[in-house]
């Protein structure tokens, strides 16, 4: 079902940010575990009286976007920036809602962009004249809450027919080696899992993992059994002999710097752009996404999305890349692991 953009409350969790300083200092790439620790805890605190985060890309600090004076003083003390906007959550979430309602045409995408207090719409190049001018007729009646931007590529699951994987006829990526107590899985892409039960490391090879969990459309991760007896590290190919060791995951920030690592492009680098994405694929629609600016191909579908150590993604799709610019979208993680009570290690 559709995410609103609405935060959780908690007075005690921003005053423990504010406590520990995690908002002293500008923290962009070089700090991915203080950002996302304030960022969550602000984002608890604060509930409608904030209309999202993003990290400022000059100083590396948290924006906060508040309606309140009060809202505002409350960031200050938790070491953030506060930013007054015109639009609260109420009112993007209900721009998202009539986006929902009249104009959920496939070949188009939603998600929030706090640095510009909008909704931004992407619509590809499969998306017809009439149906565009359906969405701009919406979006035109929302009084500048949403914006509409004609993307080149076409929205897509990225399945070939982090390391590669293959079931079903089909080559795709895992994203992170995760744990329950002693057993150990991988979570990947749902659209990969609804596939194949079967998991093998190599094309035709023996089968290393057992699906035990699978969701798409609405969501897109599933979840990989270890069958092999193998316990394989809790890291992220780099592609380059290297492998990124992963120790928390968190919710992606707009205005973050990622890396994606794929079985196909390997390890791409970008900006997150929106968060609670809407994308409607041609066959079901994917709610809470994230969109970023990082390239990415067929079979990078389950990838990894990540910061420094952080954990934040699993592939889903995209509309193409140009040149070092492209457009991979991920469900986030924090999500996957909470369905199926498992942790990164």
């Amino acid at each position: 079902m559709r995410r609103t953009l609405r935060a959780r409350t908690g007075l005690s969790a921003l005053l423990v940010a504010a406590s520990l300083g995690l908002g002293a200092t500008p923290a962009g790439a070089a700090d991915p575990v203080g950002i996302h620790a304030l960022d969550s805890a602000v984002e608890r605190q604060l509930g409608a009286d904030s209309a999202g985060t993003y990290l400022d890309a000059a100083t590396g600090r948290l924006i906060v976007t508040v309606t309140s004076d009060s809202a505002a003083e409350r960031v200050r003390a938790a070491g953030a920036t506060p930013e007054r906007v015109e639009r609260g959550a109420a009112q993007l979430d209900a721009a998202m809602a009539a986006l929902e309602a009249r104009a959920k045409i496939p070949g188009t995408s939603w998600g929030l962009d706090p640095r510009t207090n909008q909704i931004a719409v992407e619509a590809d190049r499969s998306v017809p004249a009439r149906d565009l001018a359906r969405l701009n007729a919406v979006a035109a009646s929302l009084d500048g809450a949403v914006r509409v931007t004609r993307v080149p590529g076409t929205f897509h699951r990225e399945v070939a027919g982090g390391g590669a994987i293959y079931g079903g006829g089909f080559r795709c990526s895992s994203a992170f080696n995760v744990s329950k107590g002693t057993t150990r899985y991988f979570v990947t892409a749902g659209h990969c899992t609804n596939a194949a039960a079967d998991w093998s490391a190599t094309s035709g090879g023996p089968v290393i993992g057992v699906r035990e969990g699978t969701s798409f459309p609405t969501n897109d991760y599933g979840i990989v059994r270890y069958t092999d007896g193998s316990a394989p590290a809790g890291s992220v190919d780099l592609y380059n002999g290297g492998f990124q060791d992963i120790a928390s995951a968190a919710d992606a920030v707009v205005g973050q710097a990622i890396k994606k690592s794929g079985s196909t492009t390997k390890v791409t680098s970008g900006t997150v752009t929106a968060v609670n994405v809407t994308v409607n694929y041609s066959d079901g629609p994917v709610y809470g996404m994230v969109r970023t600016t990082a390239c990415s191909s067929g079979g990078d579908s389950g990838g990894a999305h990540f910061a420094g150590s952080v954990a934040l993604g699993i592939h889903s799709g995209s509309s193409g890349c140009t040149g070092t610019s492209g457009s991979a979208i991920h469900q986030p993680v924090k999500e996957a692991l909470s369905a199926y009570g498992v942790s990164v290690y």
